[in-house]
């Protein structure tokens, strides 16, 4: 069986819906480093993460890391076209993203803007949805407009 973009975009989408949550409102305002560059296991080198292998094709390699509340999605590109049309289909669900050179991280606000630290990148937001049923008390999904 071949592996295609539109065959992973689903698996990805899944796992960025189930790490990224609501955010909780971390401050990333300490010094960026340079953008690292490198391998899937370089990245997670320098991001001191274990990676779960999750995908291993041409065109993407994608593997979670940490545990808990702290998990997140590290993904590497062949391509930096590939990388941004994978971005721009993810953001449709949400989530906050961590941007390097054909690679990305994917998780909770606090999570990527902590991981910033690590890998310097750009902190992207995907689409907030409002929810009429999110009523329980803990207000909007993130906090602030857009």
């Amino acid at each position: 069986m071949r592996l295609t973009r539109p065959m992973l975009a689903p698996a990805a989408l899944a796992a960025v819906l189930a790490l990224t949550g609501c955010g909780s409102g971390g401050d990333g305002a300490a010094a960026v480093p340079r953008t690292a560059t490198g391998s899937l296991e370089h990245l997670a080198a320098e991001a001191k993460c274990a990676p779960d292998l999750q995908t291993d094709a041409d065109t993407i390699r994608q593997a979670l890391c940490g545990t808990g509340d702290e998990k997140y999605v590290l993904a590497t590109f062949a391509t930096d076209r590939g990388q941004r049309e994978w971005i721009n289909t993810a953001k449709d669900y949400g989530g906050y993203y961590l941007v390097g050179r054909k690679w990305v991280a994917v998780g909770h606000e606090d999570v990527v803007a902590q991981l910033r630290g690590s890998l310097g990148g750009t902190l992207e937001q995907g689409v907030r949805h409002g929810g009429g049923d999110h009523s329980a008390g803990s207000g909007e999904h993130a906090g602030h407009g857009g």
